[in-house]
This record gives C-alpha cells, sequence and structure tokens, in this order.
C-alpha cells in the first residue's frame, strides 16, 4: 500500500472520528446543532483532503455509526436521508476539487455545488422515506430543512471549509490523486 493511500486512509479516519464527536459541541441544544449541522464540516473536508470516493464513504457511513453508537441524529428517516446527502457532498467535493482548474475559486466552486447537490439528495431521499410514513414530504419542508432553518450552518460551511482548505494546500497536506 502506497504512502499516500496509507495517509488519505488514516485522514478519512481522523474526519469520521471527528463526524462523531463534533456534534457533541451542539448536543445540549439539538435546535442548534441541526442549524449549525457540524457533521457536514469533517465530510466535506474529507472528500477535498481524502477523494471523492474516501469523502463519499465517510459520507454514506457517518450518520449511521453515530445514529447507531449515540441514537442520534434518529435512524429514520433523518440518519438514512443524511447519509444520501453527506455521501453526495464528501463525494461532489472531492469530485469538482480534483477536476477544476487549479486555482483558490475551485474550492468555492466544489464546495457550493456539493452543498447544492447534496441538499437536493437529501429533499429527494426525504420524499422517497416519508412516502413510506404517513406524512408527506412538502416543498415547505425541503425549504425550511434545505435552506432556511440551515442558514447558519451555510455560512459556517462558506467560511470555515474553504478556509481550512486553504491552508491545508499552502501546508501540503492535500495531494492530488
Amino acid at each position: 500500500m502506497s504512502e499516500a493511500r496509507v495517509r488519505r486512509m488514516a485522514a478519512a479516519g481522523l474526519c469520521l472520528a471527528l463526524a462523531m464527536v463534533l456534534p457533541f459541541l451542539t448536543g445540549q441544544i439539538p435546535q442548534i446543532g441541526q442549524m449549525l449541522s457540524p457533521m457536514h464540516i469533517p465530510v466535506l473536508l474529507c472528500g477535498f483532503v481524502c477523494g471523492p470516493i474516501w469523502g463519499l464513504g465517510v459520507g454514506f457511513i457517518a450518520p449511521l455509526l453515530r445514529s447507531l453508537l449515540f441514537g442520534m441524529p434518529a435512524l429514520f428517516p433523518s440518519a438514512i436521508g443524511m447519509m444520501f446527502e453527506l455521501a453526495t457532498y464528501g463525494f461532489v467535493a472531492g469530485f469538482l476539487y480534483r477536476r477544476l482548474p487549479k486555482r483558490p475559486w475551485r474550492v468555492y466552486v466544489s464546495l457550493l455545488t456539493a452543498m447544492i447537490i447534496g441538499r437536493i439528495v437529501w429533499g429527494a431521499a426525504r420524499v422517497i422515506l416519508w412516502g413510506l410514513g404517513s406524512n408527506p414530504f412538502t416543498w415547505k419542508a425541503f425549504i425550511a430543512g434545505a435552506i432556511t432553518n440551515a442558514i447558519p450552518g451555510i455560512i459556517l460551511h462558506i467560511v470555515l471549509i474553504p478556509l481550512v482548505v486553504l491552508l491545508l494546500e499552502k501546508g501540503g497536506y492535500i495531494q492530488e490523486a
């Protein structure tokens, strides 16, 4: 196994661990946690640092593992919907970051595109999952969950993630693969 592969695997493990721990910072007030989406941060970073496949894997596993270990988020429908959303975040962020020209703006384009597509995937998953139950997932519920209630987290992610990625680039911690 190559040294680069081992580094990506270790970084993905660290991102998964952060996805388990960061929600504890906001766990005392669930509404704050829902607004800031702390589990999204390490998944998005994993896509940038480790690549699209590792980002997809960490994004898919993190909500399921956290639900099974700690009971939050609730497995159905929250964690299952988040599995698809976060897997999309990690994959799209990593994929675009590696395919776009090596300019600083690629971090922002990759992040924003991942966040938009991930929220669309989350909405589609919720439509399907809520369709299995008795309550339909409405357009109003989608807008509230994906945009209105998520504005603090969206701002946090747009400020924090590019800063971290650009610092990691400058330090040579992100290796193209």
